[in-house]
């Protein structure tokens, strides 16, 4: 009798662990940006040149100047990874107990990064091995604002740098390339001075401004995050291996089985 009870109770045990489903393994990657950058050009040339010909009869000189000057603006566009705004996404991802994180390959700079963009091309080059999803997150605003405000009843004034960061993010399943969230997520961080009259220098600091917008940024992202994507102790079903459902069910059968099948009556 006590035999099977003990069974019963291993078998509990047992289908309880099977039964949990591994948490997802997210990969951060660094925030991606593209800028148009303007630049003024000035160019100034100038050259000279002379020939001097001669034989037994004549002599025969030239001589040729030229100039050429030309001014405008040309533009560029630049690309690149932010690497100082996802420390704080992954430590509130953490934090949550929901996830598991992998460390990406950082993205490989070329002439112009057009392939920084191409998440599909590079999650199939291996840039998150070991990742069941990736977080790609890129710029699309950087406000940074400077104010002076006079403090009423006295020469003081206030000055205020602040800085706004929002980013578009996409939850990415590295099998299927089907995108599980996507959502657009803000921080803010900001920097107040007194001074005693115009004209002073001000120094703002920037580590505290950039450090309020990693934090505010983290919060945000994954507030969203949970909500689009919800985790319960694991990987949702549309996205566990065939094989995992296959081998939950009959331990929930069994489990169901264990508990309401009768026992004998125990002996006094």
């Amino acid at each position: 009798m006590w035999k099977h009870v003990m069974g019963a109770v291993a078998g509990l045990w047992m289908a309880g662990n099977v039964m949990a489903a591994p948490l997802p393994k997210i990969a951060v990657a660094d925030l991606a940006y593209e800028e148009k950058v303007e630049e003024y050009f000035h160019v100034v040339a100038a050259s000279s040149r002379s020939n001097l010909n001669a034989n037994r009869n004549s002599v025969a000189a030239s001589s040729s100047d030229k100039y050429f000057e030309a001014e405008g603006t040309k533009v560029r566009i630049d690309r690149g990874e932010l690497r100082h705004f996802t420390a704080d996404i992954k430590g509130e991802m953490l934090k949550s107990g929901r996830y598991q994180l992998v460390q990406g390959r950082a993205y490989t700079q070329t002439k112009n990064n057009e392939k920084l963009f191409d998440v599909i091309a590079r999650i199939k080059r291996g840039d998150f091995k070991g990742a069941d999803f990736v977080l790609f997150g890129s710029v699309s605003s950087i406000d940074v604002r400077k104010e002076a405000n006079p403090i009423p009843g006295s020469s003081t004034l206030s000055y205020q740098q602040s800085m706004e960061l929002v980013a578009d993010f996409s939850l990415i399943n590295t099998r299927t390339f089907a995108v599980k969230a996507g959502f657009s997520a803000m921080g803010e961080g900001s920097d107040v001075r007194l001074v005693g009259g115009e004209g002073a220098i001000v120094h703002f600091n920037m580590g505290k401004i950039t450090s309020e917008v990693s934090k505010s940024l983290g919060s945000n992202a994954v507030k969203q995050l949970a909500e689009q994507f919800p985790v319960n102790g694991g990987i949702p079903s549309q996205d566990a291996p065939a094989e995992q459902n296959a081998m939950q069910r009959p331990q929930q059968q069994h489990e169901e089985v264990m508990v309401l099948t009768p026992t004998q009556p125990v002996k006094q």
